[in-house]
């Protein structure tokens, strides 16, 4: 069975009252949309993940979703259900995983009860008891509700690709609360299966505070060192930190050398467990003759993305009698942050002498370390 994750990402988010729709904010610095996203792409059952988005909505949609593979964004409609229509328009496969961008953490064991069912049911919903009191309310607390039998419904929601769409061209009310709506309407079987906290909608600012609370439990920091050295060859100009430096001398190296960004790539991929740049990219491959090395780097973030990391800071050490770093620390810093995707607060660079000593000190080369922290740990 080949399942598709649709994403449905196309709310204005007004009840919020932050101007940008909520989807687009932050949790621990990655949107909440991209969380979603990444909380289903890796699961082995998804084939793909495909994203439904607001008219208007391209570029920061596009912003958020840097790196992941998600096709084509698709434009959504004015209510839910016309989005929903148009997602199962453009998508492929035996089933359909359709899920709230506003619920970011999805636990792969709900996916896994999710899909079991379909072979039997045209479709299939997260459920969790209703713990509270329910009451009915006016101007003061009314009669309580029996909850017996009551259910909170979440996302996402598994169907049948090809009997959701006959299901929604037979709607004709209102837009539906959700799909297990129009699947019930149309006379469909729909299974339920065991919800989880973690599938809470985001919707006010304490959801905000409430999932960092959460996620915070979830993640380990780690850190991660890097260092790197390469000689003095050949002409100027040197590239460090992404930026090419004026200097009479360049830097011997198979790729451009960049001490910098070799050290910082070199302490990501050690804070990650994935082992070292001459893994990724080694020096007996002719491909990476000459490559710039801020190749290396953005492989180096895709890796740690596609773990479900959080890059926090980077920082890195100039080792060197010259040239002078100073007239290109702004520069170096903006482009690191720009090639990571990191606020420019998050990334630092220092440079020192060794106060003649030793080759750095005698003008043969340059050193860098780095240090890289990150957090890790869900999803899996």
């Amino acid at each position: 069975m080949t399942t598709t994750a649709l994403i449905v990402a196309a709310g204005r988010g007004e009840r919020l009252g932050v101007g940008v729709p909520k989807q687009f904010l932050s949790i621990a610095g990655k949107p909440v949309l991209r969380w979603a996203v990444e909380s289903l792409i890796r699961h082995r059952a998804v084939r793909s993940v495909r994203v439904v988005i607001g008219r208007g909505q391209e570029d920061v949609a596009a912003s958020a979703l840097a790196g992941l593979d998600v096709g084509a964004l698709i434009p959504g409609g004015a209510e839910r259900a016309d989005s929903v229509r148009a997602g199962l328009a453009a998508i492929a496969g035996d089933a359909v995983l359709v899920h709230d961008a506003a619920r970011p953490f999805c636990p792969p064991e709900v996916v896994d009860r999710l899909l079991a069912p379909l072979e039997f049911y045209e479709g299939a919903a997260p459920v969790l008891p209703v713990g509270d009191t329910l009451a009915r309310i006016g101007e003061e607390l009314g009669e309580p509700v029996d909850r017996t039998g009551l259910v909170r419904v979440q996302t996402p929601q598994a169907f049948r690709l090809d009997a959701l769409r006959a299901a929604y061209d037979r709607w004709t009310g209102d837009s539906p609360i959700d799909e297990t709506t129009v699947a019930r309407a149309a006379g469909m079987r729909v299974a339920t299966v065991e919800g989880d906290p973690a599938l809470e909608k985001i919707t006010t600012s304490a959801d905000f505070a409430r999932a960092e609370q959460w996620l915070a439990g979830r993640l380990t920091p780690r850190t991660g060192m890097g260092f790197d050295v390469h000689a003095f060859a050949g002409e100027g100009p040197l590239m460090l930190g992404g930026v090419a430096v004026p200097h009479d001398r360049g830097l011997a190296g198979h790729s451009d050398a960049d001490v910098v960004l070799h050290a910082i790539a070199d302490a990501l991929l050690g804070a990650g467990g994935l082992g070292d740049i001459g893994e990724h990219f080694p020096p007996s491959d002719p491909q990476w003759k000459g490559a710039s090395s801020d190749r290396f780097l953005a492989h180096a973030v895709e890796l740690l993305q596609a773990k479900g990391a959080i890059l926090d800071h980077m920082d890195c050490t100039i080792i060197a009698e010259e040239p002078k770093v100073g007239p290109y620390r702004a520069a170096m810093r903006a482009r690191i942050a720009e090639i990571a995707g990191l606020r420019l607060d998050q990334v630092s660079v220092k440079a020192t002498t060794t106060e003649g000593l030793g080759f750095t000190g005698r003008r043969e080369g340059i050193a860098a370390q780095a240090v890289a922290s990150i957090r890790l740990g869900w999803p899996a």
